[in-house]
């Protein structure tokens, strides 16, 4: 696993990028030395190589909204060559509005684009079925025994079998007592805690991962101190539960590992920063959707009768209230009659302009004022009405860590989870908004907004 903009990216993943950079590149490269007459004169002294690399980071960040690193299994191959034409399709658009605005010296020579994309079609699809089956093997070889049989341990053994990509391998598991069974999600037990020295010895694992549930009296701890110093990777299941799943268990969450977290993430330097580069955004936003924000408006106000702007007492930063703003995307009076209530799958009370003003994320734009009062950051954990707050903190430990950092527009449980309306759902979140304020820092807001602009071109998880 490689750590980037503060989240655990697997080492298999990183490689595919780079990899199918250096082929893309290769593809427009070649596409070029056999349509241009001087092709060394066009890359070195004409701004050849600029447009190449253009065409290569559109392709690639094409394949990123197109889910294409998402899981890179080949589980069909039709449905790999269309998301790969519709990302040519979007790359060849590009191309057309460069020439459209005349910078023409970012555009590639018409036929380096058509031989280019051909043989950008041919290989990369060569190159991931191979990827996926040969390569893909060969770096899934870490393997991993586990110290106990948690409930993070048995969430983290299914994700490490359904996700080859992680590049991980369970051994297996050891646990004494005789509620531990002989099996857990799958992976054999191999013996007690007092076995530990002798699987090592047999198995040589490349990590332990400790996941007790009750470590008094029962931790080896001078075993593991001779296993760490002989080489081996000794992790808590804590650690690797936020490295896979990237959110904070709270079922074996203990406040110990929160105070004492050298990466704790919400100091007032982090804070202050947040809050800076937060107004400057909102405001650049205010300025470029203002004519979007009249025209829906608008649109609210022919479509369905009550007011434009939808106004609701949220908990926001210190528990201190204050008034969200958010286009109306529901029926006017929608709670009346059934009070308070969490939106719902295919909600009766949202207008049918609603319903795109939701996908689109278009109904959160007027939160851009909140952001200038200083109520709201850019990204940041949502806020929750101050009525299901009073329930969820009574009923969820540590549920009121949330308002130790600015709520906002967008946030790390939003581009991860979605929506919430049961308290297993509130629960989920709640565990990508402890990672998210653990791992608070400019470069993860970056890759969470980054993520809310991919969500909001397909209009994925609205309700």
């Amino acid at each position: 696993m490689i750590r980037l903009f503060k989240v655990s990216v697997p080492g298999s993943v990183v490689a595919l990028i780079v990899s199918e950079a250096v082929l893309l590149f290769c593809c427009y490269i070649l596409a070029v030395s056999l349509t241009v007459e001087a092709p060394d004169v066009y890359l070195l002294d004409e701004n050849g190589l600029w447009a190449v690399g253009l065409v290569v980071a559109a392709v690639l960040m094409g394949m990123y909204f197109a889910d294409l690193y998402e899981d890179y299994r080949i589980k069909s191959h039709l449905d790999m060559v269309q998301r790969f034409c519709m990302v040519l399709g979007s790359t060849f658009l590009l191309q057309a509005l460069l020439n459209y605005s005349r910078s023409v010296s970012l555009v590639l020579p018409k036929w380096s684009m058509l031989y280019g994309s051909a043989f950008t079609m041919v290989s990369v699809t060569a190159w991931r079925i191979f990827f996926s089956g040969a390569v893909s093997k060969a770096m899934g070889g870490r393997k991993l025994l586990f110290l106990g049989s948690s409930a993070a341990v048995a969430e983290l053994i299914s994700a490490v079998g359904e996700t080859p990509k992680l590049g991980l391998r369970v051994l297996g598991f050891l646990d004494s007592g005789p509620e531990a069974g002989d099996t857990l999600c799958g992976a054999p037990r191999l013996g007690s805690i007092g076995d530990l020295a002798g699987v090592v010895k047999e198995l040589r694992p490349d990590s332990i991962v400790v996941g007790l549930a009750d470590r008094r009296g029962r931790l080896p701890v001078d075993q593991l101190l001779d296993l760490r110093l002989s080489g081996i990777h000794v992790e808590d299941a804590a650690v690797t539960y936020q490295n896979i799943f990237h959110r904070v268990s709270t079922r074996d969450l203990r406040p110990s590992d929160l105070i004492f977290s050298a990466e704790l993430g919400p100091n007032r330097q982090k804070m202050a920063l947040q809050s800076a580069y937060s107004l400057l955004i909102a405001a650049v936003g205010i300025l470029v959707t203002l004519p979007l924000m009249a025209a829906v408006a608008v649109l609210v106000k022919l479509t369905s009768p009550g007011p434009v702007l939808f106004r609701q007492t949220r908990v926001g930063f210190k528990g201190r209230l204050f008034t969200v703003y958010k286009f109306r995307s529901m029926r006017q009076n929608a709670e009346g009659k059934t009070g308070p209530m969490w939106a719902i799958k295919d909600d009766p009370r949202v207008t049918p302009l609603g319903r795109w003003l939701r996908k689109l994320r278009l109904d959160e734009l007027p939160q851009l004022f909140n952001v200038l009062r200083g109520e709201m950051a850019v990204v940041g954990p949502r806020p929750e009405r101050p009525e299901f707050v009073t329930v969820l903190e009574e009923k969820i430990p540590y549920y009121r860590l949330r308002h130790c950092v600015k709520p906002g527009i967008t946030g790390w449980a939003q581009i991860n989870h979605g929506y919430s309306d049961t308290i297993e759902d509130s629960i989920v979140k709640l565990e990508y908004d402890l990672y998210y304020i653990k791992n608070l820092a400019w470069s993860l807001d970056a890759y969470i907004m980054f993520h809310t602009a991919k969500t909001m071109i397909f209009g994925r998880g609205a309700r």
